[in-house]
C-alpha cells in the first residue's frame, strides 16, 4: 500500500542539506514526535472550524485522523498531507443556518460537495493531471497557495495576537530562533517547542503579573488568566463523540456547491507545493488526492463531522522541518483518533493561550503563503507579463482581504472561494482574448523541458 518506510540514515538526524523523503522515516520515537508537531499544527483550525460551524470539535479531531489514514492509503503513501476540518465551509454553514437549516442540513450539504469532489478526482485520475494543469497552470496554483496562506493573516491579527501581544511576540521570537539557529531534531520540532515555550511563558506571566485585560477567545475584552485550566479539571478522560446523520435540502446544497472550485484548487495547490518541496512528480497522483479528499469528506460528514481538506498548516511544518515522511502523518492520525476520544485532551489544547497561537501561526501562515511565490519561481512564471500579473493580483487581494460578492441574501462568495474563482476565470478569460505574444509557453525549469502532459517540468532537488 506504499506505507513501508526505510530508515533515513542513522534514524536520528538528516545530514545537512538532506531531507527525509515520504517513503523514509526517522526512528519511531522521533517520528512520533514529529507526528505530535503535526497534531499541534492542525489542531487549532481542526478544532475551531467545527466550533464555528456548530459541530462537535472532538468528533472533528477524531474523524480528521481517520480521514488522514484513508488519504495516505488512497495515495499510496506518496503525498504527505494531513486532512483536517475545512474552513471553506464556515461561511456556507452560517448562511445555511441563517436560512433556517440545522446541523444535519449543514453536514448534508457538505457531504454532497464531498461526493462531487470525489467524482472530479476520479475524472482527473482517468483523464490525467493535464486537465487540472490546463485549468490550474503554475501561475494560478501559485496564486491559490498564496491566497490560502495569506487569507489566514486576519485570523492572527484580529483573533490570536490581540489576546496577548507580548506573549505572541516572545513565542514568535522563540519559534523563529528554534527554526533557524537550533540544529538537528530540535529545529525540526520548533513549532511544538514554541507551543510549549509559549504555554510556560503564559503561566509564568500569570504568576508575575496576574490577570490580563485583553480580548478573550470569544473576542470580549475582560480581565482573565492567560492559562485557564478549569475546563480540563471537569473534562472526562474518555468519551465517544456523539454522531448524527445528514439531511439533504436542495437550497443548502446549491449554496455549498461553489466551494468545490476552491477545494479542487486547494488540493491542486497543496499537491503542487508538496511536489515542489520533495522534488517528486506527483502529477499522476493528483486525481487520487482529490478523490481521497472527497471520499474522506463524505465519510466525515456522514458521521456528523465537518468536511475535510489537505492542510496548509502541516505543509508549513514540513517546509520548516524538511521532513516529508508520511510515517509522521500516520502517527499524527493515530494521535488525533486517540485525542478525539479524550475530552480532557481537547480541553488542554483548547486552553492554549491565544497569544501563543498568534506567535506560532504568524510564522506558519506566512510560510504557507510564500510557498505560492516559490511555485512561481520554480516554474519561472513571468509576472512582467500582464496576462499573469493582472488576474492573480486581483484574485490575491480579494482572497486575502476577504472581499465578498453577494448574489442573494443567502448566497455570498468571499475570501478563498471568490479569490480563487477570480484568478481562474480571470486568467483564462483574458488568455482567450490576449495577443499571441502574451500566451507564449513558459520556459521549462529543467533541461528536460515540459513533461509528457505539456506542463512545465518540476525538476528535482539534488
Amino acid at each position: 500500500m506504499g506505507l513501508g518506510w526505510t530508515v533515513h540514515g542513522d534514524g536520528r538526524t538528516p545530514a545537512p542539506g538532506e531531507v527525509v523523503r515520504p517513503g523514509e522515516r526517522l526512528s519511531w520515537p522521533r517520528t512520533a514526535g514529529l507526528g505530535a508537531q503535526h497534531v499541534v499544527a492542525m489542531f487549532g483550525a481542526t478544532f475551531v472550524a467545527p466550533v464555528l460551524m456548530g459541530l462537535d470539535p472532538n468528533l472533528a479531531v477524531m474523524l480528521s485522523g481517520i480521514a488522514t489514514m484513508l488519504f495516505l492509503l488512497a495515495t499510496r503513501g506518496r503525498i504527505p498531507s494531513y486532512l483536517g476540518s475545512s474552513l471553506a465551509f464556515v461561511g456556507v454553514a452560517a448562511s445555511i443556518r441563517a436560512a433556517g437549516g440545522g446541523t444535519a442540513t449543514v453536514t448534508g450539504a457538505m457531504l454532497v460537495v464531498g461526493g462531487v469532489l470525489f467524482v472530479v478526482g476520479l475524472a482527473v485520475h482517468g483523464l490525467g493531471a493535464r486537465v487540472v494543469h490546463a485549468v490550474l497552470p503554475p501561475v494560478v496554483t501559485g496564486a491559490v497557495v498564496m491566497i490560502i496562506g495569506f487569507n489566514l493573516a486576519p485570523v492572527v491579527a484580529t483573533t490570536y495576537w490581540p489576546q496577548d501581544q507580548w506573549i505572541a511576540l516572545l513565542t514568535m521570537a522563540f519559534t523563529l530562533s528554534a527554526m533557524v539557529v537550533a540544529r538537528g531534531f530540535v529545529a525540526r520540532i520548533a513549532v511544538f517547542l514554541g507551543l510549549v515555550f509559549g504555554y510556560a511563558a503564559s503561566w509564568v506571566a500569570d504568576r508575575l503579573f496576574g490577570r490580563i485585560h485583553s480580548p478573550d477567545a470569544s473576542g470580549q475584552v475582560t480581565d482573565h488568566w492567560r492559562v485557564d485550566l478549569s475546563a480540563v479539571r471537569h473534562a472526562d478522560w474518555f468519551g465517544f463523540p456523539s454522531l448524527h446523520g445528514p439531511e439533504f435540502k436542495g437550497s443548502a446544497v446549491l449554496l455549498a456547491l461553489p466551494v468545490v472550485i476552491a477545494l479542487i484548487a486547494e488540493n491542486a495547490g497543496h499537491v503542487k507545493a508538496v511536489a515542489e518541496m520533495t522534488g517528486d512528480d506527483l502529477d499522476p497522483d493528483l486525481g487520487r488526492a482529490i478523490a481521497a479528499d472527497g471520499a474522506a469528506s463524505v465519510l466525515a460528514t456522514a458521521a456528523g463531522g465537518p468536511a475535510t481538506t489537505t492542510y496548509a498548516e502541516n505543509i508549513g511544518v514540513m517546509a520548516a522541518t524538511r521532513v516529508y515522511s508520511t510515517a509522521a502523518y500516520l502517527c499524527a492520525a493515530v494521535f488525533a483518533v486517540l485525542f478525539g476520544l479524550c475530552p480532557k485532551f481537547g480541553a488542554v489544547v483548547a486552553a492554549v493561550p491565544g497569544g501563543v497561537l498568534g506567535g506560532i501561526t504568524v510564522v506558519l501562515y506566512g510560510m504557507i503563503g510564500l510557498l505560492g511565490a516559490k511555485i512561481w519561481n520554480e516554474n519561472r512564471v513571468d509576472l512582467g507579463n500582464p496576462l499573469n500579473l493582472v488576474p492573480t493580483a486581483a484574485g490575491i487581494i480579494i482572497g486575502i482581504g476577504g472581499v465578498s460578492l453577494r448574489f442573494t441574501e443567502d448566497f455570498t462568495l468571499d475570501g478563498i472561494p471568490l479569490g480563487t474563482l477570480v484568478t481562474i476565470v480571470g486568467y483564462h478569460g483574458l488568455r482567450f482574448f490576449a495577443p499571441a505574444h502574451l500566451k507564449a509557453p513558459p520556459v521549462p525549469k529543467t533541461a528536460g523541458g515540459p513533461g509528457d502532459d505539456g506542463a512545465p517540468g518540476l525538476g528535482h532537488r539534488a
